[in-house]
């Protein structure tokens, strides 16, 4: 396993970050608790949740859950010390009420939502605490481009985000801070206002990547070279897409796809043709697509780490073998050849 710094905080971190969103759903608080202690065993050191977990499906009677198996886990292993712990506070929602319903990246809320997560994980800190998306709106989760500017009137600042966030810093609730699925805009931002503000530098960028969405790499992945920045890639196996189990319409019980439908972005017309596309390489260069996939991620000098998520200890322990797998030029060659016939289809 391989460790990279995170941004400027001196922070070291796992380049394989272990995901949870499906903690409080499709896993059990035990099945939970053994996937960190694999991951453990493994050589991450690096959990990423959020206050809104799970969400595959999530509800708000289980909204939370995810928070409250990590910090059990904390309470009975007495391992605090052994992890880098995310998690994220929501903007304005579209995935139910959260906070009475008026959640903004403001000081009441961000303020709210830390001693919850803290509270929830058992902990005194988070390592890294991330706005989960902008309180702006912006095109995420299977849109594309901003057309026009349509802030509403409530809409904060990211000025105003940032110094809350200080604040945070200074109380020693969190060591740093990250933000997640935000644009090359944002970044510049936030990158702005730490200078000219004296502020805390943002330490990553959790956006997603994989071989059906390289859009990172248009813009955002100067920042994380030039700036470190660095990537935390999300779903880099397309919410299970890259590993071939949907192609021919399939939806097998129990997956991701088969319990929530809050995926839009990877049913795309082009999505199947591309995803046999990076099936065949795979198949003709003897790797498997899961292995294709993560290790293409893995490999990306902008990425700090990939977020592999998983419902069982076998998937758990093939997503980490696959990751650290090295791929040849002819395999990236072939990947690129397939990116410029089918660019970006899952955005």
């Amino acid at each position: 396993m391989e460790y990279r710094p995170l941004g400027a905080t001196g922070i070291s971190v796992s380049a394989v970050c272990l995901g949870t969103m499906t903690w409080g759903s499709q896993n059990s608080e035990a099945e939970a608790h053994a996937q960190i202690d694999y991951a453990l065993d493994r050589g991450i050191n690096f959990l990423d949740t959020a206050e809104m977990y799970p969400t595959t499906p999530g509800t708000p009677e289980n909204r939370g859950s995810t928070e409250s198996y990590i910090g059990n886990w904390i309470a009975t292993s007495g391992k605090r010390e052994k992890i880098v712990l995310a998690s994220k506070v929501a903007g304005p929602s579209f995935m139910g009420p959260v906070r009475g319903g008026n959640n903004h990246l403001d000081r009441r809320n961000i303020e709210q939502a830390i001693d919850d997560s803290l509270r929830r994980l058992r902990t005194d800190h988070l390592d890294l605490y991330q706005c989960h998306w902008p309180d702006r709106p912006v095109a995420m989760f299977g849109k594309r481009g901003v057309q026009r500017l349509n802030d509403k009137p409530e809409t904060v600042t990211i000025e105003e985000t940032l110094e809350v966030l200080a604040d945070l810093v200074k109380a020693g609730k969190i060591r740093a801070f990250g933000i997640s699925n935000e644009t090359p805009w944002g970044v510049a931002e936030y990158l702005r206002l730490s200078r000219e503000k004296g502020l805390p530098r943002v330490a990553s960028i959790q956006n997603p990547y994989h071989l059906l969405n390289r859009l990172f790499e248009g813009g955002l992945s100067e920042f994380a070279l030039r700036e470190g920045v660095g990537l935390l890639a999300y779903s880099p196996l397309a919410a299970g897409v890259l590993s071939g189990k949907y192609q021919g319409g399939l939806n097998p019980p129990g997956t991701r796809m088969a319990v929530a439908t809050n995926f839009p972005r990877y049913r795309s017309p082009q999505q199947p043709d591309a995803t046999a596309r990076y099936l065949g390489i795979a198949h003709a260069f003897g790797l498997t697509p899961v292995e294709l996939a993560l290790a293409y991620v893995y490999r990306q000098p902008f990425v700090t780490s990939s977020i592999i998520g998983a419902t069982s200890l076998e998937q758990l322990k093939q997503d980490i073998d696959g990751s650290l797998v090295e791929l040849s030029q002819d395999v990236l060659d072939a990947v690129d050849a397939v990116q410029r016939v089918y660019p970006d289809p899952c955005p």
